[in-house]
C-alpha cells in the first residue's frame, strides 16, 4: 500500500504575536550592549586582520586598552669610553635600563671607541656586541684629545639615518645620568641650536669665548649634528686638543650654539674640595661626574636609592 503522509497544519503567529516574543530578547541585547561596551569593542579590536603598528602597540589592562603614547622627542646617548673597560659598560647598562620604563622620550645608549687593538679585545667586544646591540667601534686609533669626539658627532648621521634623533648627546664613563630628569630638562629646551650642559670652568667670571660645557656631559640638537657633517672641510683642522673646548669653538666661530643651556647645578663633580664644579649629592640631579671607581658609583647610587626596588628573595640578603 502507498503511504500515505499527512500535512501539518503549522500556524503562523501574527504580527502582534511576533512582536511580543522578540521584544524582550531586544530590550536584553540592548541592556548587553550597554553593560559590557568595553568587551564588545575590544572583541572588534581583536577581531582587526592588521596588526597595530609600533607606535601604537597595545596591551590589555583589565578590561582597557592601553595603547602607547609616541615619545616627546628621540635622544642619543654616546658614552666614549675605552674597549677594555668591560665591566664599566656592565655597570652602566644596568644602570640605564633600570631608568628606562620611567622616560618620556625615547633614549638609546650606546658605548663609543675607536678601532679595536688585540684579539682580546675584538673576541670579548664581539661579545657584547651579540648579547646588546649597544657599541659602536669608530674608524679612529683610540686616543683623548686627538680628534674621538669629532669622529662620534660626525658619524652619527651616517650610522643611525637621516634626522634619527632629536638631540645627541656625548657623555664619559665615569659620569652617572639620571635619565627621567634629563628627559625633563630636555622637554624644556629648545629643539634647535641646542648646546646645553654644565658650562665651565666653574670658578671665575667667564668671558664668552672661554666657556664650553664640560666634558661629563653635553647635549647638542639634530641641526648642529648636520652642520658639523657639513662644516668638515672647516672643522677637519681643529679637532686635536682639548676637544671638549675645540667644540665650543666651532660653534662660536660658525655663530652656532646660540640656545646655551648651562645646567649648573644639577650638573656636577663627585664631591671633592679640589674640584671647583663638584658638590655635594643633592636630590636635583641631573649628572654626577668623575665616578673613577665602584666605590664612588656605590655611593651615589645608594644616596638616589637606586636599590629601593629589590624584592626580597630567599636566593640573597641584601638588606
Amino acid at each position: 500500500m502507498t503511504p500515505h503522509h499527512r500535512k501539518l497544519h503549522v500556524p503562523v503567529p501574527s504580527l502582534a504575536t511576533a512582536t511580543l516574543l522578540l521584544l524582550p530578547l531586544a530590550l536584553l541585547a540592548a541592556v548587553l550592549v550597554a553593560v559590557y561596551h568595553n568587551e564588545f569593542a575590544l572583541q572588534s579590536y581583536l577581531a582587526r586582520p592588521t596588526c597595530p603598528s609600533n607606535d601604537s602597540d597595545t596591551s590589555l589592562t583589565g578590561r582597557h586598552v592601553d595603547v602607547r603614547v609616541a615619545p616627546d622627542f628621540r635622544l642619543l646617548i654616546g658614552v666614549l669610553t675605552l674597549p677594555g673597560l668591560y665591566e664599566r659598560r656592565h655597570l652602566m647598562r644596568t644602570v640605564y635600563a633600570l631608568q628606562q620604563p620611567n622616560l618620556t622620550a625615547h633614549v638609546d645608549v650606546r658605548f663609543v671607541f675607536c678601532r679595536l687593538a688585540s684579539e682580546e679585545q675584538r673576541v670579548l667586544v664581539a661579545l657584547e656586541a651579540m648579547q646588546h646591540g649597544d657599541v659602536v667601534e669608530l674608524d679612529c686609533p683610540e686616543n683623548m684629545d686627538n680628534g674621538k669626539t669629532h669622529a662620534y658627532l660626525s658619524s652619527v648621521p651616517a650610522l643611525f639615518g637621516d634626522r634619527a634623533y632629536d638631540f645627541v648627546m656625548k657623555t664619559d664613563d665615569d659620569t652617572f645620568l639620571r635619565l627621567p630628569q634629563l628627559v625633563e630638562s630636555l622637554n624644556r629646551a629648545p629643539r634647535e641650536d641646542l648646546y646645553y650642559g654644565c658650562m665651565v670652568p666653574c670658578d671665575v667670571v667667564r668671558a664668552q669665548e672661554n666657556e664650553y660645557m664640560s666634558g661629563m656631559g653635553y647635549v647638542i640638537s639634530w641641526d648642529l649634528v648636520e652642520w658639523i657633517v657639513a662644516a668638515a672641510d672647516q672643522i677637519r683642522n681643529h679637532t686635536v686638543g682639548p676637544e671638549d673646548r675645540l667644540v665650543s669653538s666651532w660653534f662660536r666661530g660658525a655663530g652656532k650654539g646660540k640656545n646655551r643651556v648651562d645646567t649648573k647645578p644639577a650638573m656636577y663633580g663627585f664631591p671633592d674640595r679640589a674640584d671647583h664644579c663638584a658638590h655635594e649629592l643633592v636630590p636635583d640631579t641631573i649628572a654626577v661626574h668623575k665616578l673613577k671607581n665602584n666605590g664612588r658609583w656605590a655611593t651615589t647610587l645608594k644616596y638616589f636609592n637606586f636599590t629601593a626596588g629589590l624584592q626580597s628573595s630567599k636566593f640573597y640578603r641584601m638588606d
